[in-house]
């Protein structure tokens, strides 16, 4: 198919509405022309951001982000695959003859023939694999080495397309929001994190940590206990041990050692404590009510 019917086909479809947050387009572009042409078409949707950035169809008019993607194979490797769907397609439609059953499939010259399958190769390498190479400074571009299983070759497109926010926000949107850590540069040395605030509470305030660690094993534990199916237990308490000052974050640490997630919210209660006569003033007390959400894995069980 000529280049002017690939690029009139695949414009008019990226226009239907259903497109309008991206497409995955396979083998393409192949030639130069294409190339060219998809330049046009990124210059143009950058030209249009521009145009409408400050008013009211912004949003309709978004940075366009572009993909090149290059799975690759070596020539040796893609002829036997090549020839490989070939015997396959071949056995599949003798036994649709034979059988009457099913649906005849595509059979590929170049999948019925080790030297065609070989000029398909290098038609590849001399004409879509330059054309490729030169979009290499305009777009980001995927080099995926597609040798392998198709597990592993899965394993390395989500590795390489792992969310990148630098990458894909407009880079005014990505300058409001990056002083916000990653919650996986949060995750990183979590653990290294507890060890050190673990210790540091042993050697800072032992009394208070025993106090804590008692406080769990007295009124938290036979709780947890009886909700070790579910893998949730939500305690209510008013321990005066939880306001002291570090209390709550040592529970949450002690805790977490143990394998626990543990979330606790403080609910302020208003209460009557005096009501004058003469003025009808009421004057209240505060309540404290610490709220804990403990999480775990519950215990499954098995039936016949």
């Amino acid at each position: 198919v000529g280049d002017r019917e690939v690029i009139g086909l695949l414009f008019r479809r990226l226009l239907d509405p259903m497109y309008q947050n991206g497409a995955l387009l396979d083998g393409f572009p192949r030639t130069k022309v294409q190339v060219e042409c998809l330049k046009l078409l990124h210059e143009k949707m950058l030209q249009l951001q521009r145009e409408y950035a400050h008013s009211a169809r912004a949003l309709s008019f978004r940075r366009p982000t572009f993909h090149i993607v290059m799975l690759f194979v070596e020539e040796r490797e893609a002829i036997n695959r090549q020839l490989k769907r070939g015997r396959e397609i071949l056995a599949h439609n003798n036994e649709v003859r034979q059988t009457g059953i099913g649906e005849l499939l595509e059979e590929r010259a170049t999948d019925l023939s080790e030297e065609t399958a070989r000029k398909r190769y290098q038609v590849f390498k001399e004409k879509t694999f330059d054309a490729l190479q030169s979009l290499r400074e305009v777009y980001h571009y995927h080099f995926i080495n597609a040798h392998g299983t198709l597990s592993e070759v899965q394993q390395r497109i989500l590795q390489e397309f792992h969310y990148q926010s630098a990458l894909e926000l407009d880079p005014e949107t990505f300058e409001a929001i990056k002083n916000i850590p990653l919650a996986s540069e949060l995750t990183s040395h979590a653990r290294q994190e507890l060890v050190r605030r673990l210790d540091s509470y042993e050697n800072s305030d032992p009394v208070l940590l025993g106090q804590v660690v008692s406080f769990i094993e007295r009124k938290m534990m036979p709780i947890i206990l009886r909700h070790a199916m579910s893998g949730q237990a939500n305690i209510n308490s008013e321990d005066s041990i939880l306001s002291q000052h570090g209390a709550i974050a040592m529970l949450i640490d002690v805790l977490s050692e143990r394998g626990f997630h543990t979330v606790v919210d403080i609910h302020r209660i208003e209460i009557p404590a005096r009501f004058d006569l003469a003025t009808g003033e009421i004057t209240c007390r505060e309540k404290k009510v610490y709220r804990l959400i403990v999480r775990f894995k519950g215990s499954e069980i098995r039936r016949g």
